[in-house]
């Protein structure tokens, strides 16, 4: 036995040695208030990217039409809209098709209403992941967020051949598109931030998505114009960030005459505070996520 004690100890020494020049990298939760690591998140970019292709893969996994479904549901939702709306209630589209004007409508609503969907079940849906592997956790509602935009990208298709087939050029005001797609992001991002963090404490808020989004839909200007509304109330129907986005998508592809310049403004303030309230929430409930999921 002492001779064997005696062969093993130099390996046993070594194996120690080893483990002390290994860096021991200790993950305590952030005491700051906020505290969003850029450098954290770059640095794990390539599974943002693996993330966000999973989710498209699964997506369309074992579907028979595939990527006909990002086109099927606004065009569906376009031909209801302008039977009800356009032909029986006679809503005005301020001077355009109404066909091209809801739909226009329905691209950043789709988008938005798509991603704040995919990331407030994204934490619950990656469970097995969170409670096993350390990442900043901000990634998983992101990816399933950027996935939303390949649904986008086949939905603008159809667009580009609506406005060739009703004679609509753009103009120098499709530059502000960038920035329009980006206020729809950010306000599924801000809210699904919310939304996904307390839908791992609670899970019925998952159940609760569906119905606050249809009414959503109906508070928010795509089967009408927002000059419905009468001016002493637009800075309240503009509290709903997608008022801005919805008519700046229309300002900037259709060319309507109807400037929406301080409703845009004031979707830009709302989302801004949406995503910076909402980032602050999800970076105090982050360090539970791996015990309660």
């Amino acid at each position: 036995m002492n001779a064997t004690q005696s062969s093993l100890k130099p390996a046993r020494e070594r194996a120690t040695d080893t483990l002390a020049d290994t860096p021991l990298l200790v993950i305590v939760p952030d005491s700051q208030l906020f505290h969003l690591n850029l450098r954290e998140v770059w640095n794990y970019r390539e599974l943002l990217l693996f993330l966000t292709w999973r989710d498209i893969k699964v997506r369309y996994r074992q579907t028979v039409l595939g990527a006909a479904w990002a086109i099927l549901q606004p065009l569906t939702a376009m031909v209801i809209f302008s039977i009800v709306f356009g032909q029986l209630a006679k809503l005005p589209s301020d001077g355009i098709p109404y066909p091209i004007f809801t739909y226009t409508a329905l691209l950043p609503w789709n988008l938005f209403s798509g991603a704040l969907t995919r990331a407030t079940s994204s934490l619950v849906a990656s469970s097995n992941l969170i409670s096993k592997v350390y990442f900043p956790r901000v990634l998983v509602p992101l990816s399933a967020m950027m996935s939303a935009l390949v649904d986008f990208g086949f939905a603008f298709l159809i667009l580009i051949g609506m406005m060739i087939f009703y004679g609509i050029v753009p103009t120098w005001r499709i530059l502000a598109l960038p920035f329009l797609l980006f206020l729809a992001l950010a306000a599924a991002f801000g809210i699904g931030l919310w939304l996904s963090a307390l839908n791992v404490r609670y899970r019925d808020v998952n159940y609760i998505i569906p119905f606050v989004i249809q009414v959503w839909l109906y508070a928010s200007p795509v089967a009408y114009s927002s000059t419905l509304i009468p001016a002493q109330w637009q800075w309240l129907y503009g509290l709903n960030p997608l008022t801005g986005v919805i008519e700046g998508f229309r300002w900037a592809l259709l060319g309507t005459s109807w400037e929406p310049g301080g409703l845009i403004l004031l979707s830009a303030l709302i989302v801004a505070f949406v995503l910076v309230a909402g980032l602050v929430y999800f970076h105090r409930m982050e360090d539970s996520f791996a015990d309660i999921v």
